[in-house]
């Protein structure tokens, strides 16, 4: 019985150490569609009218920097565990400020809306 609980322990370990690797692992997997869905979000606000020229620019100017950073990173032997993290933060402060812009009602044109 002893060795039937040393060994579950054992299994829940290695899993407990594994599971963040692969699930950190998975989004890496699309990240350019990651930034092609950033992108058609910038366009999409354009084209409603959710954002405004500055808005836009701002976002777009952002958004660049972000796929040259990324470029800059993809040099030297691909992404390390670090460059990842670091880039899945900054296109979730991005994805955040997208939202943010559209949705401050500075770019709406038309009536009111609430």
């Amino acid at each position: 019985m002893n060795r039937i609980k040393t060994a579950f322990v054992a299994a829940l370990g290695i899993a407990a150490v594994a599971a963040p690797s692969v699930a950190s692992a998975a989004p890496w997997q699309s990240i350019n569609q990651r930034q092609q869905r950033l992108d058609q979000r910038i366009d999409q606000g354009i084209r409603s009218g959710a954002l405004n020229r500055n808005e836009a620019y701002r976002l777009r100017t952002q958004f660049r920097d972000l796929a040259n950073l990324e470029q800059r990173y993809r040099r030297s032997n691909g992404l390390s565990n670090w460059e990842r993290q670091d880039l899945n933060r900054r296109f979730d402060q991005l994805s955040a400020r997208v939202y943010n812009q559209k949705h401050d009602r500075q770019g709406h044109r038309g009536g009111h809306r609430r």
